[in-house]
């Protein structure tokens, strides 16, 4: 499960995919734009894709903010500076026209994602998965995904926390197993977690 919670950071969108849940997103966020880079229309880009050399296989990319329709540009080029993405985008030659981008995403659709490997899955997978005990006890569903350094935390929210909420980190010794069909995670909580 190491290598499923690190991939989750490649791809940071939110959708679903499993039963009783909202269908799968279209778009895959890979990037936010920052703001302008320079006089001539290159835009800064804040990554969250393991994978910044995807822009070179990229002929488009789509723009636009969280919860909105995005819009397709052409990509002109792309390079990376000081641990962000710097693209230009076709008809965005100038500083004004990049600074009207700033905060807006940078997506991909689902299909050009980057294959995972088995036991892997992106976050729009695990978020609103039920979690059980090993037992068969529900604990509740999985609210939010925090990155730390060491391994993500999986937030989890139901009545067993009386209004709180569970940090159940994403290590193979808690996550046992990941049943998307079910909408299901399964886990071995350490002592003392509750």
């Amino acid at each position: 499960m190491n290598q499923a919670a690190q991939r989750l950071t490649v791809e940071n969108e939110r959708g679903s995919g499993g039963q009783g849940r909202t269908s799968e997103p279209c778009y895959l966020v890979v990037g936010q734009i920052a703001g302008p880079h320079g006089v001539h229309g290159e835009l800064k880009v804040k990554l969250v894709t393991q994978d910044p050399d995807r822009f070179r296989r990229l002929e488009q990319v789509l723009i636009g903010p969280e919860g909105a329709e995005p819009i397709p540009w052409a990509l002109e080029g792309y390079r990376l500076h000081k641990g962000q993405a710097l693209l230009r985008l076709a008809g965005c030659h100038d500083r004004d026209t990049a600074g009207t981008l700033r905060g807006m995403l940078v997506q991909i659709p689902l299909e050009e994602a980057i294959p995972l490997e088995e036991g892997e899955y992106y976050e729009h997978q695990i978020l609103n998965l039920d979690v059980y005990t090993v037992s068969g006890e529900l604990l509740g569903q999985i609210v939010d995904i925090i990155y730390t350094g060491a391994n993500e935390v999986y937030v989890v929210q139901g009545a067993a926390f009386e209004g709180g909420e569970l940090l159940l980190p994403a290590i193979e010794d808690v996550v046992l197993q990941v049943d998307l069909e079910a909408g299901r995670l399964t886990v071995e909580l350490p002592d003392g977690l509750i």
